[in-house]
C-alpha cells in the first residue's frame, strides 16, 4: 500500500528535524511526503530544505496564513494546501504534526493493520509526553481515539468522510463520520509516538471558547457538551476551563454557527455518545 504524508508546520525549528529524522529512518517509508511551511518566521524552512535536498520523496510547499494560532482551521488549511500538491495515486494518507518522534516501525505497522481488514478506515498509535525525564501516556483522549497529531486514513474512508474540515473539532468529526459510514478505527498501543510539545500550549481564552463551539457544531447538544466539557477540563487539571467551553457552546448556539455534520449525522453522533457514556458508567 502506498503512503502519502502531509506535515503542516509553523515555527517548529526546535522539533521539525527530529520528526523528519524519525521518518527517514522508518522500516517502511512513505512514497511521498510534503512538508507545508505555514508562514513560519523562524528557521523552519532551512531545516526542511536540507531534507528536500537529500531525499527526492520529500517536498515542500509554502502556505500564507495568519500568524495567530487558533486550533483546527490553521493547521487543516495548511494540510489542504499540501494535499492539493500531491497526486491521487495513494492508498493511505497520513496527517502528521511537526513535533513528533515516530517509532521506526510506525508506517510498517500502519500498513499491516490496514491490510488485515478491508473495513478499517483509520489507524494510529498513542501519544507520549516527557515528564520528569520519563515518557508517559498523554491522558487527553480516550484509548479508542487517534490523536490529531498523527492520523492515517484509508483512501476510500478519507474520501467518504469528505476529507478534513478546517475547524476546531476536525479530529473528532472525522472519527464520528468514519463510524457513521461503518468504518473501523484501530489504535495501536505498541506504537508509542513521542509528542515533543504539549497539546494546546499556545491556546488563549478565545481558542478555548472554540472547544465549546466545536461541541455545538458536532451536534452534541447541551447535556453531552456539559459532560464532555467537564471531562476535558478535569483531564487538563483546570476545572474552570469548563466555563469557557460552555460559554463557547452557548455563543455558537445563539449565533447559529454552521454545523460540521448533517441533522442525520448529528442524530447518530448523539446516540453514539450516549452509548459510550452508558458503557463507562455501567
Amino acid at each position: 500500500m502506498k503512503i502519502y504524508c502531509v506535515i503542516p508546520t509553523y515555527n517548529e525549528e526546535a522539533f521539525i528535524e527530529k520528526t523528519l529524522a524519525s521518518i527517514v529512518s522508518q522500516t517502511k517509508r512513505p512514497e511521498k511526503i510534503v512538508v507545508v511551511n505555514d508562514n513560519s518566521t523562524d528557521n523552519t524552512q532551512q531545516i526542511i530544505d536540507t531534507y528536500v535536498a537529500n531525499h527526492t520523496w520529500i517536498s515542500s510547499v509554502y502556505n500564507t496564513s495568519e500568524n495567530k494560532h487558533l486550533p483546527g482551521s490553521k493547521v487543516i488549511r495548511a494540510f489542504q494546501k499540501g494535499f492539493s500538491s500531491l497526486d491521487n495515486q495513494f492508498d493511505i494518507i497520513v496527517k502528521l504534526d511537526a513535533d513528533l518522534i515516530l517509532p521506526n516501525n510506525y508506517f510498517e505497522e500502519i500498513v499491516n493493520t490496514f491490510q488485515s481488514n478491508n473495513k478499517i478506515g483509520m489507524v494510529g498509535g498513542f501519544a507520549y509526553i516527557e515528564k520528569n525525564g520519563t515518557w508517559i501516556l498523554e491522558n487527553l483522549t480516550d484509548k479508542d481515539h487517534i490523536r490529531g497529531a498523527f492520523k492515517a486514513y484509508k483512501k476510500d474512508c478519507f474520501e467518504q468522510i469528505g476529507g478534513l474540515q478546517p475547524a476546531m473539532g476536525w479530529d473528532t468529526v472525522d472519527e464520528l463520520l468514519c463510524r457513521y459510514y461503518n468504518w473501523e478505527i484501530i489504535t495501536l498501543p505498541n506504537l508509542k509516538v513521542k509528542h515533543l510539545k504539549p497539546t494546546g500550549a499556545t491556546y488563549n481564552q478565545s481558542a478555548r471558547y472554540k472547544q465549546g463551539e466545536a461541541f455545538y457544531t458536532l451536534g452534541y447538544g447541551f447535556l453531552i457538551t456539559a459532560i464532555a466539557s467537564l471531562k476535558l477540563a478535569l483531564r487538563k487539571g483546570k476545572p474552570l476551563l469548563f466555563l469557557d467551553y460552555i460559554k463557547g457552546f452557548l455563543k455558537a448556539k445563539s449565533s447559529k454557527k454552521t454545523m460540521l455534520v448533517t441533522k442525520e449525522q448529528a442524530k447518530f453522533i448523539r446516540k453514539y455518545r450516549w452509548k459510550k457514556i452508558r458503557e463507562k458508567l455501567f
